[in-house]
């Protein structure tokens, strides 16, 4: 059987282990007989060889497309802001896709003519943040080989008009080839994108992985500085200092606006208890900053010089005609159409093996597998689903009454939910209460708001990493229900 197979998008796409080279990768990454994409080539004005394109050598051609490059980099970094990733476009182009149909005098052509392809079929998209190899020179292809610090697998799907981002925590215990038993991250250094494309399909029951990107760390306190800063609330005082890897974090609470630097001191910041895992929620946290700062008008201008600055940063097979497609997507949607999931797991016991890992929960991955990426199982152990009742549940108030939690878990026990607990109140008062879906279960998450009547479905792991559902009660609450306060 091929290694690849002809999809909707209009080109042909390699399954994991045939894809192909680029910066970086080891010689596990074979190019078999699909078709897919080339790698980049080193020098950007290459980047296509039709016929076509030769104005692209004028000056004005290059700006021109610039202008492309920029507004398509605007919303891959809202959709992969958690690392600052967004995608140079330096590849070849592909085959068209699927050409846009435009009204005439339609209000929005002006904005959506430079974006004339759309997405054909679902897509996924293997996201990694590369840890700085110091050794490395910045403008060498080696910088994309070292561990990757973050890894994301983006689904953008035209039929559900929504973009799931599943974080996969760098601690994932896996097993990689000619290695053994190891943690996720090491892939890329094993055998760069082709072999953590492979392990991460593996891993996820055989999803396909599409097209990967990969982006140096720096990129991320660039991308921040470049678009004026992100607002984000920090829950608690983050103070640490590693001499050893040049790491100083020094961040008081509170709303305020973090420039690049502090923005990663706030993604690094580690010793909150939660590890890994700390991490990822608060990079999930970034990534609902920078998308909202990214939409702000005053941040187009400065496309063309984030462009400039972002290109030494980025290693993809994406083509410009696929990142097109992807944009013209973006643009389309709307903030709860952003979905984001944590893979489900636990910490390894200190006796179970010598590193620390995060052990993957076979059934949780079912059902993230199932209900974000559409993924049809024959022998899926999320089938024996427990009810919402059995759920974990951990109430956390987020009001100035300081008797909430316990009102709402007696509300919660009148109607036979019993799984419940109450964890310390969030620092930051809310106005509409927030059902956090923790391990990805959506179905409940939406039972229980119908019990409680109010609320929010929050698609994020941003809640207690214990719960299945964390309910961050706002001040709704109050209103819904005024027996609260008697």
């Amino acid at each position: 059987m091929s290694n690849s197979s002809q999809t909707s998008w209009g080109f042909q796409v390699s399954h994991p282990e045939s894809y192909p080279r680029s910066h970086g990768d080891s010689d596990v990454a074979e190019n078999g007989t699909g078709g897919s994409p080339p790698p980049p080539p080193p020098d950007d004005d290459d980047g296509d060889s039709h016929s076509d394109d030769h104005s692209n050598k004028s000056s004005g051609g290059r700006y021109m497309r610039w202008f492309l490059w920029s507004a398509a980099f605007a919303l891959t970094a809202t959709v992969s802001a958690t690392l600052g990733a967004t995608v140079a476009l330096i590849t070849p182009l592909s085959p068209l896709i699927v050409p846009q149909n435009f009204v005439l005098g339609a209000k929005e052509n002006s904005w959506r003519q430079a974006f004339r392809y759309d997405l054909a079929r679902p897509v996924n998209i293997l996201v990694m943040g590369i840890d700085r190899v110091s050794d490395n020179d910045k403008n060498s292809s080696d910088v994309f080989s070292g561990r990757s610090d973050t890894m994301l697998l983006l689904r953008l799907d035209p039929t559900e008009e929504s973009v799931t981002m599943l974080s996969i925590p760098r601690d994932t215990q896996v097993e990689l080839p000619e290695v053994g038993l190891a943690k996720i991250n090491d892939a890329n250094v094993e055998g760069g994108a082709a072999l953590a494309a492979r392990v991460v399909s593996r891993t996820l029951n055989d999803a396909p992985v599409d097209r990967y990107v990969r982006v140096t760390t720096d990129a991320f306190r660039e991308l921040v500085d470049l678009v004026g800063g992100v607002e984000v609330f920090v829950p608690y005082p983050m103070q640490y200092e590693d001499v050893t890897q040049d790491l100083y974090i020094d961040l008081e609470p509170g709303w305020q606006i973090l420039n690049g630097d502090q923005a990663e001191q706030f993604a690094r910041f580690r010793k909150d208890g939660y590890g890994d895992i700390g991490r990822v929620q608060r990079q999930q946290t970034l990534l609902k900053a920078l998308r909202q700062r990214l939409l702000s008008p005053k941040v187009l201008p400065r496309l063309p010089q984030i462009i400039r600055v972002m290109q030494q940063y980025i290693d993809t097979n994406l083509s410009l005609e696929e990142m097109l497609a992807l944009v013209g997507f973006g643009l389309d949607l709307d903030k709860d159409d952003f979905q984001m999931v944590l893979l489900p797991g636990r910490f390894s016991d200190p006796e179970e093996y010598v590193a620390s890992y995060w052990i993957m929960d076979s059934a949780g991955r079912d059902r993230v597998m199932q209900q974000y990426f559409q993924q049809t199982l024959d022998w899926s152990s999320s089938e024996i689903r427990r009810s919402p009742q059995r759920l974990r549940i951990a109430i956390q108030n987020a009001t100035d009454d300081p008797q909430l939690a316990h009102e709402v878990a007696r509300y919660l026990a009148k109607n036979d939910f019993y799984n419940v607990y109450i964890i310390r109140d969030w620092p930051d008062q809310v106005r509409e209460t927030q059902i956090i879906v923790q391990q990805g279960d959506l179905k409940a998450a939406t039972t229980l708001k119908r019990v409680l009547q109010l609320g929010h479905v929050e698609a994020s792991s941003t809640g207690d990493i214990e719960s299945d559902l964390t309910i961050r009660v706002g001040e709704d609450w109050l209103i819904r229900h005024p027996e609260a306060e008697e």
